[in-house]
């Protein structure tokens, strides 16, 4: 590959204390990787950066292997294939697979999908299309089953998963409240997405902004925050609520692990149920979730915001920016061009 660039890479340089910081992480220039018989080789498009990611810096994660200090991050990306020895894989194909935060990567045909790059803008396919998407839909769709006329609240309302967790609430008929950050994304998920209120949970008072938003009650929580937003809606609970159980960013940043929450007496008396879930949970059933997502994004019925910065390099600030508020809709980097550009290795 004479004529091919030097890859780069961001690695893990230390592991963060409290809330990662951009020089826990180090960009290293590396060879091109080579591709074996049966391999592909792929320019990465856009990669994607996700709070789960932050789970798998520490030592010894409560989910999944940690990253090896030294070690590529981990993260899944939207590619080209540039070459493949692989007969059932044309160069020119638009993929999507666990690439990592770098310019090029090599891997097989079997943990790779192609994109449909007809049926929407191929960043969607790491958003809305993609694992944030699917995990709004079974989430809301599976776990916390709204039905029309419940009150639904969704925390972290103004992320990837939980824009479209709220939308899919407001397409089964439901009263939607979500709760974000600052002013301007209660005014997006308004305005925008179409929630019925939101509650800027660092500047009003929670329970007084509850009460108001929710007069009737709880009847499910979309639930990607934790901590003292959680607590203040347990309270507000209705009888069979359900609760899903997405994430906890909040708590993301200390393997300690928080003691059971003073309200569970409150899920027993209101006999509510709370589920914690993960995407691949249903996984069989990925092909009529990603048939749904595309017509209701086709037809405009599912909206979506995505926050792209350029540079692979800009990934570990793009990181910390999930942490501190700065990303509307889905954070995504843009590694390289969109247009095709096939050539020989």
């Amino acid at each position: 590959m004479s004529s091919t660039p030097t890859n780069v890479q961001v690695v893990l340089a230390r592991r963060p204390v409290g809330v990662p910081e951009a020089n826990d992480f180090e960009i290293v220039e590396s060879p091109i990787p080579r591709p074996s018989a049966g391999e592909v080789f792929v320019r990465t498009i856009y990669v994607s950066v996700d709070p789960y990611m932050r789970g798998r810096l520490w030592r010894k994660p409560l989910r999944g292997q940690p990253i090896a200090l030294g070690q590529l991050m981990i993260g899944e990306g939207v590619g080209e294939v540039v070459f493949s020895s692989d007969p059932r894989l044309r160069e020119g194909e638009i993929v999507r697979g666990e690439f990592g935060w770098q310019k090029y990567a090599v891997t097989t045909l079997e943990h790779l999908e192609i994109i449909d790059r007809t049926a929407a803008p191929l960043s969607t396919a790491l958003g809305i299309l993609g694992m944030p998407g699917l995990t709004a839909y079974y989430g809301m769709l599976e776990v916390a089953r709204p039905r029309a006329g419940d009150t639904v609240v969704v925390t972290g309302a103004a992320g990837a998963v939980g824009s479209a967790a709220g939308q899919i609430a407001k397409l089964q008929g439901c009263r939607v409240v979500g709760t974000c950050g600052s002013d301007a994304k209660c005014m997006y998920l308004v305005n925008e997405l179409g929630f019925d209120a939101a509650i800027n949970y660092r500047t009003q008072p929670l329970d007084d902004a509850l009460a108001s938003a929710c007069p009737d009650g709880i009847d499910v929580i979309f639930e990607n925050v934790g901590g003292e937003v959680l607590e203040a809606l347990l309270q507000r609970i209705n009888l069979h609520a359900r609760i899903a159980l997405c994430g906890a960013i909040s708590q993301y940043h200390s393997q300690e692990l928080a003691p059971v929450p003073p309200h569970s007496r409150t899920l027993h008396s209101r006999r509510a149920r709370m589920e914690g879930f993960l995407v691949n949970d249903f996984e069989d059933r990925d092909p009529e979730a990603m048939a749904a997502l595309t017509e209701w994004v086709t037809t405009g019925q599912l909206t979506y915001r995505e926050n792209i910065v350029a540079g692979i390099e800009n990934a570990p600030a793009a990181f910390v920016g999930l942490f501190t508020g700065e990303n509307t809709g889905k954070q995504l980097v843009r590694v390289s061009s969109e247009e095709v550009s096939v050539r020989e290795p």
